[in-house]
């Protein structure tokens, strides 16, 4: 009987033993620290991830990145992927009274003529005349307010950025989309300012 009560004592001090080891961490804190920035790292990599398919989903490509032709015809080009409207592309002529009624896109898909005058696809990369220098706040403000740069006191963004339907995404999509860009390559293309209505745009 006395042996028995011994192995049952010496099994209550192994089991009290190992539940404190529970209640103190069990792992030596360098440990903690490294799955800490695991999951950091992990949870970064995986809203990147859901960035660039709402990028995706959402058009943004279609105008933010410019066409051109190949042998099987128009494709997006791929050095320019979301930076916009190429600085130094050429446009050609157009007779501004044709905006009264009509909408026109150039070739490239990265410049439009309307009644506001003629608007310029930006650069989304993370070069710094990209959104490179954006705070996240910046991006949010200009998504839920249509201002440009996400700054204040500053003119609306024009047509045909369709803010007003990006305007209802959740903070969460929104900031997807904005890890996202920011990991991108930084392509450096100053897009052209837009040209007042009535007159001729012109970029050589």
């Amino acid at each position: 009987m006395k042996k028995i009560t011994i192995i049952f004592s010496t099994a209550a001090l192994v089991m009290a033993g190992a539940l404190a080891a529970c209640n103190s961490g069990g792992e030596p804190s360098a440990n903690k620290e490294g799955l800490r920035e695991q999951t950091i790292a992990i949870s970064k990599d995986s809203l990147i991830r859901r960035g660039a398919h709402l990028v995706t989903i959402m058009g943004c490509n279609d105008c933010h990145t410019p066409m051109i032709m190949t042998p099987k015809g128009p494709a997006r080009d791929s050095s320019y992927l979301l930076a916009g409207h190429p600085e130094k592309l050429p446009l050609a002529e157009y007779t501004p009274d044709l905006t009264k009624q009509w909408v026109l896109f150039s070739m490239s898909g990265t410049a439009m003529a309307g009644m506001w005058g003629v608007s310029f696809a930006a650069n989304l990369t993370s070069d710094e005349t990209g959104i490179g220098n954006w705070t996240e706040a910046q991006f949010l403000k200009a998504m839920r307010e249509g201002k440009l740069k996400g700054m204040d006191n500053t003119r609306p963004m024009l047509p045909p950025m369709p803010w007003q339907a990006y305007a209802h995404a959740s903070d969460e999509d929104l900031k997807a989309i904005f890890a996202y860009l920011k990991s991108t390559k930084p392509v450096e293309n100053r897009v052209p300012s837009p040209v007042p209505p009535g007159q001729i745009a012109k970029i050589n």
